[in-house]
């Protein structure tokens, strides 16, 4: 049974409110326009899935400290601010239905909001001499961009594989989610294998996560993310990297073809769904998530029993059984 979002956060709903508060200062600024864009960015913020991440983590180790607000504020303007430039280097104007800032001000503007939230994390970590949490954050936004980079490199010649698949999102999607979970163990420990341990249990929640949203490509939820639209961006995805590699020769040749040169016709990007549907590539994709998951819950396990541990691995089923 998938419990709601309402009740996973029940045990750290009085953290969240704090946190948020935090958040919001720490956004903003004396340049009217800018404070006007942060104050559009807050109005439609997420599930603050990320930060969740790091409380909880937090409280299974021990308690939550002043360090853990500072650790889910940093994470927060990351993800914020990778939201941003995600926007501008992928050209879209719309997330979830909802305007991006670079369709409402322009690429130029967005970049600079998106260095101003990554700027504000940095020197928050700095004013309050979190030093090891700026170590982690650090590592995770080195990570980002090579995971971007390493994304466009492969989509110009189509030619990734299981294992570059997995380097791309451990990096570009799973590092955050594992930066929120060694930020969280790292606010109320020293001790680097318990830090070290969350951060693999995040690694794994990330790639999971990644591969749940792949399937979103493919399926017929709304989810506010357009069907075939990682086929129209050309992003070979884990249910269409298993399609290609058991495919006949004629067939593969066909699809990479259809990716590389048609993806902006409907037809031809129906086409792909269809022939990934028809290989098995989805069900072997779910298959790999929830092995992810599993590994993440072995090591989750590994950790004293109480209650955030079970509202950890409730989130986890949450993350990887959304429908959207």
């Amino acid at each position: 049974m998938i419990k709601s979002l309402a009740s996973i956060k029940a045990p750290i709903e009085s953290e969240l409110k704090i946190f948020e508060q935090r958040f919001r200062e720490s956004m903003r600024s004396k340049v009217p326009l800018l404070d006007k864009i942060t104050y559009y960015i807050v109005q439609r913020k997420g599930k603050q899935i990320r930060p969740m991440f790091v409380f909880f983590c937090a409280k299974v180790c021990k308690d939550t400290t002043d360090s853990t607000y500072t650790a889910a504020s940093f994470i927060e303007l990351l993800h914020t601010a990778s939201l941003v430039h995600d926007d501008v280097v992928d050209d879209a104007f719309e997330r979830r239905g909802v305007f991006t800032v670079n369709a409402l001000w322009k690429n130029k503007i967005a970049v600079l909001v998106g260095d101003y939230f990554l700027s504000q994390g940095l020197l928050l970590s700095i004013e309050k001499q979190e030093f090891r949490l700026l170590e982690i954050i650090s590592r995770a936004v080195k990570a980002l961009s090579e995971g971007e980079l390493l994304q466009i490199e492969k989509a110009r010649r189509l030619d990734i594989d299981e294992q570059v698949y997995y380097d791309i999102i451990r990096k570009k999607t799973a590092s955050l989610i594992a930066a929120a979970c060694s930020a969280g163990a790292a606010s109320v420990t020293d001790d680097e294998a318990v830090i070290e341990k969350m951060r693999l249990f995040g690694e794994n929640i990330g790639v999971a996560f990644q591969i749940r949203d792949d399937l979103f490509d493919f399926g017929t939820d709304d989810v506010g993310k357009p069907l075939g639209i990682d086929i129209k961006e050309k992003k070979l995805t884990l249910p269409l990297i298993y399609a290609l590699n058991h495919a006949q020769r004629s067939d593969r040749l066909r699809i990479i073809n259809n990716v590389k040169r048609h993806s902006n016709k409907p037809e031809k990007v129906k086409e792909v769904i269809e022939f990934v549907r028809a290989s098995g590539g989805l069900e072997y994709a779910r298959q790999v998530m929830l092995d992810y998951r599993q590994a993440a819950f072995d090591l989750l396990e590994s950790f004293p029993h109480n209650e955030a541990r079970v509202a950890l691995r409730d989130l986890v089923i949450f993350v990887t059984e959304r429908k959207k």
